[in-house]
Order: C-alpha cells, then structure tokens, then sequence
C-alpha cells in the first residue's frame, strides 16, 4: 500500500483478553499480539513510542477498548475510536475478504492511514472520566428500561397467577432501580460545574427533559463547537443524497451516534406539539407533502443546529410568539 500519511499509524483489533496490533508507516509495517490489560497496555505505548507513532485507530468494541483507549491518551497519543462498519466497507472496497484478528489490525491501521489523509476523521476528544462515567450510567438506564419493558411483555401475556406476580414484582423492582440510577445521573451532572451549566441552558428548550439533556452532554461533546452540518452528520440526521445520472434518489439518513438519536426521539415528539418552532417547522414541512417521519427528522436537524448555535453564543432559548415561530 502506497502511504498517504507521514507519520507511523498504529492499527488495533480489540477482545476482552488480547490486542492485535499492526503498524504502518513510511519505515515500517509489523503486527504484535499483546494483552488487553494494564501490562499489556505499558507494552503498546513502550513500542509504539519506540518508533514513533503518535496515531492509534481501533475500532469500537463493546467497551473493551475503554481502557486501552484511556491509557494511550494519558501517554499522549491521538485515540480514535471508528465505526467498525465503515472499517468493513473499507476492506471489503480495497478487495481484503480475508478476515482474522491480525487481518483485521492491519485494515485499521492502512484504513485510519487513509482516512487521516483525506481529513474524514473525526478529532479526537480528549479522556474526560466524568462525561465517561455520565455515558456509562445512561447505557446502564438504557438496558434496564429494555429488561424493564421485557419483564413487561412477559407479564401482560400470562394468566394470572403466582408466576405473573412474580414479573411484576420483577417490573417493580426493575422501575425503582431506574429511578436510582436517574438520580445518580443527576447527582453526576450537578456536581459538575461545566456539566450543570451546560444542562440549565440546555433545559431552557421545550421538550428537552433531564436524561435528553444527559444523552447530550455525554453523547455530543461537540455541542457549540461543530458546524451545523457537522453537527447533524455526528448524529446522523444529515440526509444522504442517492443520485445517479438523471435519477434523483431518496434521501435517507444513515451512521451517526444511533444511541442519542434513539433518546431524542421522544422529546421530539413532545417538540412538534410544545415546542412553538419546531411545532410550525413540522406543520409547514408536513403541509408541503413531507411524510410525517421525515419532517420530523427535519425537526431533530433544527433543533440540533439551535441547540449547538446556543452553547456556541452562550445564550438560553428565547421564547418567540406563534407569529414568529412560523416566519423561523
């Protein structure tokens, strides 16, 4: 492969007990096997230190790379953590089908080699153990909620009896331990300085609930950062062109933080009923022949771009009359 990026990248396949590791750079192209913990993670810096790599690419895996990942910013390496779909497309569009752990290390590396080069990475946030911990607990409340509502199902499909009282008391107890970890959530963001500020600005939006505001400090550091359509893209509410030719295709959306997208959902359709802009945006897209769907995806775009051009000027939401939220 011819190389498009000057400095050594490191390209890591991640399981919960080992590391494959390849690096590719102008002088080099090795692969190392290591252990996926503390020892492991001093080697990795050890040798990629030695030959001068500042780049590390691996692929989000389920949490296993949090640690590693943490390890190698405190050393001072750019982290980035990549799709592993895209990384898929990328080797199944350069002809690699073969797929095993120390394949798959090399394809990251020439694939965050390529990616650097063309500027399509995403910058690297630095470790912040708060907002990660905040992230941790709102993926906890988010499997709870899918136990919870399991639990649920089963109960409302069986007869009565010892057996239903049981997942009910199940539900119950499954209910309470979300309440608990919602107030852990609240506790978290007051007790942080940055945090609480950002979610009273954040809660002046209509529509904008407690974990909603939590989903975005977690999931969308970028807030007041990001341009609009970088914002949007990061979620992936960025509609997708489909063209070829003559014909114009349906746009869709695709990629993004699916996980926020998820918990926005709600509050947006609360935001079409409460909030007065995004109410008069949806009914004006909706009267112009927008499937319902659709323009409500347009209206998570709006809000996003509002909410972001807010943290970016420091200001609240301002409430503005049914006249003005039509001419928006």
């Amino acid at each position: 492969m011819k190389m498009a990026h000057s400095e050594a990248v490191v390209g890591i396949d991640v399981s919960s007990s080992k590391l494959d590791a390849h690096m590719l750079g102008p002088d080099t192209d090795e692969s190392r096997q290591i252990t996926n913990d503390t020892t492991g993670h001093r080697e990795l810096v050890t040798w990629a230190r030695a030959k001068r790599a500042r780049t590390v690419v691996m692929e989000a895996s389920g949490g296993y790379e949090r640690d590693l990942a943490r390890a190698l910013r405190r050393a001072g390496f750019a982290v980035y953590v990549v799709d592993p779909k895209r990384v898929r497309h990328y080797a199944k569009a350069v002809g690699q089908l073969a797929k095993t752990d120390r394949i798959d290390a090399r394809v990251i590396a020439e694939y965050g080699t390529t990616m650097l080069a063309a500027g399509r990475l995403a910058l690297p946030h630095p470790d912040d153990p708060q907002r990660n911990r905040l992230s941790e607990l709102l993926g906890a409340r988010a499997a709870l909620i899918e136990h919870r509502d399991g639990l649920q199902q089963q109960s409302r499909a069986m007869p009565a009896g010892p057996a239903r009282q049981v997942l009910k008391d199940a539900h119950g107890s499954m209910q309470l331990r979300i309440k608990r970890i919602e107030r852990d959530i609240g506790a978290l963001i007051a007790g942080h300085a940055a945090f609480a500020t950002l979610a009273r600005r954040l809660r002046t939006v209509p529509c904008l609930g407690p974990v909603a505001v939590a989903a975005l400090i977690a999931w969308l550091p970028e807030l007041g950062y990001a341009g609009r359509s970088q914002i949007c893209a990061l979620v992936g509410v960025a509609p997708t062109a489909n063209d070829s030719g003559d014909r114009e295709g349906r746009r869709h959306i695709a990629g993004g933080r699916k996980k926020l997208r998820n918990i926005l959902y709600m509050p947006m359709v609360a935001a079409i009923r409460c909030n007065p802009v995004l109410a008069a945006y949806y009914k004006r897209l909706v009267a112009r022949g927008k499937e319902p769907k659709v323009a409500l995806i347009a209206c998570m775009r709006k809000l996003l771009v509002i909410v972001t051009a807010m943290i970016a000027n420091q200001q609240d939401w301002v409430p503005r009359s049914d006249t003005q939220a039509a001419a928006a």
